[in-house]
């Protein structure tokens, strides 16, 4: 090496550091991306950025093993250039990505939107591939080294998704990325020293990249473009619309803004016999999307009649002066709505300070303070984990619209996990009812019926899972002319119940869909269809053939679970020929556009992971015939199943603690970092346990077993665990989950370098190549795993990394080589 003395298989100074700055850069882009993607599309895409993230570390495995000699012999230049082209990548890639025109709402019959999807994928691609070759030259370079390689990247990705979460809270998302372009240029920086490049002062050269970065994240080339279909784009075109405020955060980028020329008339759902004219509104949005309206309230309760004219307000009518838990009371419209009935007190759950800080604060003379108000107990929580910790019974528990009704009917929040609507959710709601009190559900109205249906399926099973002999006396749905309102008595509804019920209905001009006693002729009085649809699906999930008409619908409106938390989720391959054929009638609507879009994904992860990964190595054949078949064969097995396996364990937690932690932003930070940190932390323990147990295979067996019995006891006992510890603090949840992740990702740091090393000791050109391997079907397992949770959930998920993580134990390279 003509960098320096350092001997051959001794790390130099300085070099570990910039593995794991460039490690934390290029992880910190990862999960920057999902809120960056949140923002300027529908949906966080992590199962597309996780998958992108891993072909680039693929391919860059790749080149390293077809170009290994002429790049360790120019390791300086190579690292350091890779690592500075990652810092300005990793802005200019995600800005040209964000430029192009897709639109996920044409990409079935817009044959050109495929093409620009796999455009925005290859874009992605080229900042984790230049940071990859930088870690992956490392591991070549170094393969004696490589439990310390491993564990000083995973460390160091590990503490870049915990900074990133910080910077998200101080900063906005685009000068958090100009901050990811810096710690890609300081490593740059560092590659160079630690491998002896000289001239020592051209360290200083890709650090004035960085102070590039951050003035152009001031400039208007640097800010995020979102999608012109969202809803705060269409305002924002508006005459006189304005953005009065913005807030960014992990949980949400939230824009107020006043329109004066078009004033705001947001009252989902409204009775088209309201008396009274709405008052002044702002529109507060989430991520432009999530539209609430933010009152003008002084007080007097005139202004406020209009409230009394929605579904959401059927409770009210059946109860007096009740105590009130209002979840995800958002810009406060629901809180009013209790005030304006008389409530004797409210408990308003808001998970975002932000949305209450501009409420109260910012916006505080607008809205009159809603939050401030005598008897309303504000509470800064997530909706499962208040009323898992709450001790408080309450008259009624109102659920409002927490989503726009064009991504709702769109089917834009497809692959959006909820747990706000599955079983186990409703259970725990109707935990904290009183005798007589109502559960009371608000959701948009879609024709042919999905959501109200879906969700009465799921009030169905919660009440029978409670051991409620007849869930029919205990269910009432009404419907407006595009809101629905579901509730839930804890005890059955009476005769007053439901003549108070129907004199609000008529007074209102709403239509039945349910209630105890109901026939076919009340339903549809005022918003005419060909048929009593949804009263007719009502009638199907209560009765004993609930199972066959789930099966034969149309749409997927079987309950959502824990396990599989996709409530929106309607698609079935079964309608799609039906919809498509009905395109040019305006069926297409109908389909949900997220789970084709992560079929899609896919096939594209699949095929360019052959194609940059796969199809290059097929150079190796010359070394590979010397080596022998079955070695080959038995590393690909070895690496396929290890890369496979820990994106499955590893997506199947990210989405079991999307619930336990509150948001999936936070699930998807605090569970990397700790499986990063604890699989380095694995990575050298296994270089202490090699001088105790002999190496190689024999220190296999143990943490392939420990990973087998530690997935198998948190199936069994994880559900019920996070039922139980959800009401803790954060501080305390987040110390859990890594206390949870940490034997099983010691356990899973140690085969992969274990493999390693073996290659190395006897094969070291198959090095580089069981990296791509391993990469390549990571790539493919990110995506295939939320398809097969889509299906079948996360236990099965969990299930199948068993098997593989077993598999290992029979194709394990240094018994390969021994066998030759």
């Amino acid at each position: 090496m003509s960098e320096g003395t350092t001997q051959p298989g001794t790390l130099p100074p300085g070099l570990g550091a910039a593995v794991s700055l460039v490690s934390a850069a290029a992880l910190a882009y990862e999960i920057l991306l999902t809120r960056l993607f949140a923002i300027i599309q529908w949906h966080h895409f992590a199962y597309m950025i996780i998958s992108v993230a891993l072909l680039g570390y693929g391919a860059a495995g790749t080149m390293v093993t077809l170009f290994r000699p002429r790049l360790e012999q120019r390791l300086a230049q190579v690292s350091a250039s890779a690592a500075a082209a990652f810092g300005v990548s990793s802005m200019g890639c995600f800005l040209l990505a964000q430029a192009l025109p897709f639109n996920a709402l044409e990409f079935l019959w817009d044959v050109r939107q495929p093409l620009w999807l796999l455009a925005m994928y290859m874009l992605l691609f080229v900042p984790f591939f230049l940071a990859a070759v930088c870690v992956c030259l490392a591991f070549t370079r170094y393969a004696a080294q490589a439990r310390r390689v491993y564990a000083f990247d995973l460390v160091g990705a590990a503490f870049g998704s915990l900074a990133l979460m910080f910077a998200l809270f101080a900063l906005q998302p685009a000068m958090v990325l100009a901050c990811v372009t810096g710690l890609g240029t300081v490593a740059a920086a560092l590659f160079w020293l630690s491998a002896g490049g000289r001239p020592r002062a051209a360290a200083l050269a890709p650090l004035a990249l960085a102070i590039v970065a951050l003035v152009a994240a001031q400039t208007p080339l640097g800010q995020l473009r979102m999608s012109q279909y969202k809803s705060l784009s269409k305002v924002l075109e508006v005459m006189g619309a304005e953005v009065r405020a913005e807030r960014s955060s992990p949980l949400g980028q939230l824009t107020v803004v006043e329109s004066n020329a078009v004033p705001f008339r947001h009252a989902p759902g409204l009775s088209l016999n309201a008396p009274l004219p709405l008052p002044d509104q702002l529109g507060l949005f989430t991520d432009g999307e999530g539209f609430s309206a933010l009152n003008r309230y002084d007080g007097s309760r005139e202004p406020l009649a209009y409230l009394d004219y929605l579904t959401s307000a059927l409770p009210y009518h059946l109860t007096s002066t009740p105590r009130v838990l209002v979840l995800g009371a958002g810009a406060g419209t629901d809180v009013l709505q209790a005030l304006y009935h008389g409530a004797a007190s409210v408990d308003a759950v808001e998970l975002n300070p932000q949305m209450v800080d501009l409420v109260e604060r910012e916006f505080g003379e607008f809205s009159g303070r809603p939050y401030s108000r005598p008897g309303v107990h504000l509470h800064i929580a997530e909706a499962r984990g208040f009323a898992a910790a709450s001790r408080g019974h309450f008259d009624v528990i109102q659920l409002g619209l927490l989503d726009a009704f064009g991504v709702s009917a769109a089917g834009l929040y497809a692959l959006n996990e909820s747990y706000l609507y599955t079983v186990e959710a409703l259970q725990s709601y109707l935990v904290r009812l009183r005798p007589g009190g109502y559960l009371a559900i608000t959701r948009w109205v879609d024709l042919p019926p999905r959501d109200a249906l879906k969700l009465f399926a799921t009030a169905v099973v919660a009440l029978e899972k409670e051991n409620v002999r007849d869930p029919g006396a205990r269910l009432a749905m009404i419907r407006s002319w595009n809101t629905a309102t579901l509730i839930v008595k804890n005890g059955e509804l009476t005769p007053q119940d439901v003549a108070r019920l129907q004199e609000f209905c008529r007074s209102r001009g709403f239509d039945l869909v349910w209630h105890p006693g109901m026939r076919a002729r009340d339903a549809d009085t005022f918003n005419r269809l060909q048929r009593p649809y949804f009263y007719e699906g009502a009638v199907a999930l209560l009765g004993g053939q609930r199972a066959d008409f789930i099966e034969r619908y149309k749409f997927n409106i079987a309950p959502a679970t824990d396990d599989r938390p996709y409530f929106f989720h309607f698609f079935r391959w079964k309608t799609l020929p039906e919809l498509l054929q009905l395109r040019d009638r305006g069926g297409l609507p109908l389909l949900d556009w997220g789970y084709p879009l992560l079929i899609a994904t896919l096939v594209q992860a699949l095929v360019l992971g052959a194609a940059l990964i796969l199809l290059p190595l097929a150079r190796l054949r010359s070394p590979g015939a010397r080596i022998g078949a079955g070695v080959r064969w038995r590393t690909a097995a070895y690496f396929s199943a290890l890369g496979t396996g820990f994106m499955f364990v590893e997506i199947a937690f990210i989405q079991k603690f999307v619930l336990f932690l509150g948001h999936p932003l936070y699930a998807v930070a605090v569970v990397l970092f700790a499986f990063m940190l604890c699989a380095g932390l694995g990575s050298l323990l296994s270089q202490h346990l090699a001088k105790e147990i002999a190496p190689g295979f024999a220190l296999l067996v143990p943490p392939i077993a420990a990973i087998a019995l530690l997935c198998g006891v948190y199936l069994i006992w994880l559900p019920g665990a996070i039922n139980a510890l959800i009401a803790l603090p954060d501080a305390a949840r987040i110390a859990i989950t890594v206390l949870l992740i940490l034997p099983l990702g010691l356990s899973m740091g140690m085969p992969f370098p274990l493999g390693l090393e073996a290659l190395g000791a006897r094969t070291p050109a198959l090095v580089p190549w069981a990296w791509g391997i391993n990469a390549c079907t990571a790539v493919a397992g990110a995506v295939l795993a939320s398809v097969l949770a889509i299906h079948a959930g996360f236990n099965a998920v969990l299930i199948v990394a068993i098997v593989l993580y077993a598999s290992t134990l029979f194709s394990f390279p240094e018994t390969a080589v021994k066998r030759q």
